[in-house]
């Protein structure tokens, strides 16, 4: 490249980036974002709230539908922001992703979730990327949000943008023509101590005129925007953070299984140790993971890990303890039945939950399905209750066909054993433990009623 070309590169680079940069900062820029689920719909809540136009993309025709209408699909959200949306003549919803040229920065919040083999399976990713590709031009941003492992924003993503966009005949250049960043999601389904808005948002581009432009766009929507070095560094404290929690729950989940059987309460230690002011976190045990997150990140780094040759034994340790604990909860009731001289097979077992977290409808990697499915499969008929959630959709492994059945003192006392798997706050606990003939608790929700429950209650 000779000098005048440099410098024609140069010049041709700041004319973009000015140009977007000051389109960002007059509210004028339109946001497109990909994927209007957890993630996507109230960071386009939060663009809209920013003063920005947003165009949102969704595969899903039932929710550009519920959009336009103003519904909400999403409960925890509540109702309000779809109602705003909806009325806003700065945001509307498609499927036609024809358009996405429309927009002068472009978000993708699409699913990042695991193969059979625990393999990453970036199919969501890439045809995002190449939908983009397609209608590429001069002066857009880029930015990808999805989980993932380290450098896929510039090994796999970007190459899949100018794949598809040399395809269309389109001759651009990454941090030239047009930009791109990494910025992870951190959205926690349900949490009301923190929003979109309020949490701060890490950001780290492959070039510094895609970082700065990154953080200028966020800066509209969050309060604290954390500028990194790169993009694999945003991309690589994603997974930190997630398997950290990971790695921390398969510790007190294996404390667990070994304190109950040496007939200490796992959640009083919990308690006592909390009281510690520093060097301590508390970490509580469950049925098992679930969310999009922690159940799956930390396969993305051990997957990563093979590439350079080095083993991640602690990792995959956390996730054998962790995906071991539906089958506990199963092993906690299967003994407590034998006690009153019955068996799984031919039981009628009730699960309060089916959601992965309380009060949210979200069911992603809950394992409340694998729960019941192995109790049918040892014989068992299996019927659950969750007020977020009236059916059974399918998920990614399992296709239930159940409806939540009615909690009340009928349907409570005609099952043979209660299994709590998720602890929503508007569950009659007091209803279980007066009526159900057995409780197997994975959630400490029945702590008030152990002393009038006596052996009817079962911790797991």
């Amino acid at each position: 490249m000779t000098v005048r070309d440099t410098a024609h590169s140069d010049t041709e680079r700041v004319r973009a980036s000015v140009s977007l940069k000051e389109r960002i900062e007059s509210g004028s820029a339109v946001v497109g974002i990909i994927g209007l689920g957890y993630v996507g719909l109230p960071l386009a809540s939060a663009m809209h709230r920013g003063g920005l136009r947003v165009l949102g993309f969704d595969v899903d025709q039932s929710k550009i539908d519920d959009l336009a209408a103003g519904r909400n699909y999403l409960m925890h959200l509540g109702s309000t922001l779809t109602a705003e949306l909806s009325a806003s003549d700065r945001f509307e919803a498609t499927t036609d992703f024809s358009r996405l040229g429309e927009a002068d920065a472009i978000l993708v919040c699409v699913p990042t979730p695991l193969g059979l083999h625990h393999e990453p399976d970036l199919s969501f990713v890439l045809n995002s990327a190449r939908a983009i590709g397609k209608t590429l031009r001069r002066g857009q941003l880029i930015v990808l949000e999805s989980t993932t492992y380290p450098r896929t924003t510039r090994d796999e993503f970007l190459p899949a943008i100018l794949e598809a966009a040399g395809d269309a005949g389109l001759a651009l250049t990454c941090g030239r023509d047009f930009f791109v960043a990494y910025s992870p999601e951190r959205e926690d389904p349900g949490r009301s101590s923190h929003s979109t808005s309020t949490i701060p948002k890490l950001v780290g581009g492959l070039d510094q005129a895609s970082t700065d432009l990154a953080v200028a766009l966020y800066r509209r929507a969050v309060e604290c925007v954390v500028p990194v070095e790169s993009a694999e560094i945003a991309e690589a404290a994603k997974l930190l953070e997630n398997i950290f929690r990971a790695v921390n729950i398969a510790m007190v989940n294996e404390m667990k299984v070994i304190l109950t059987e040496m007939d200490i309460d796992i959640w009083e230690v919990i308690r006592a140790a909390s009281t510690k002011p520093f060097g301590f976190m508390p970490f509580y045990p469950g049925p098992g993971l679930g969310g999009h997150c922690i159940p799956i990140d930390p396969y993305y780094l051990t997957w990563k890990a093979k590439e350079v040759g080095r083993p991640t034994r602690f990792i995959e340790l956390a996730g054998e303890v962790n995906t071991s604990m539906p089958a506990y909860v199963i092993e906690r009731l299967t003994l407590a039945l034998n006690r009153r001289a019955m068996a799984v097979r031919g039981s009628k077992v009730l699960v309060i939950g089916l959601a992965y977290k309380p009060d949210v409808g979200d069911t992603r990697e809950s394992p409340s399905f694998e729960i019941i499915d192995r109790l049918r499969e040892l014989g068992a008929e299996v019927g659950y209750h969750d007020p977020y959630l009236p059916r059974a959709l399918p998920v990614r492994r399992h296709d239930l066909r159940l409806s939540s059945v009615p909690l009340t003192r009928e349907t409570v006392s005609g099952y043979d054993a209660i299994v709590i798997s998720t602890n929503h706050t508007s569950i009659d606990y007091r209803l279980l433990a007066e009526h159900a003939r057995l409780v197997v608790d994975t959630r400490d929700a029945m702590r008030e009623f152990r002393s009038d429950m006596g052996d009817r209650l079962v911790p797991a």
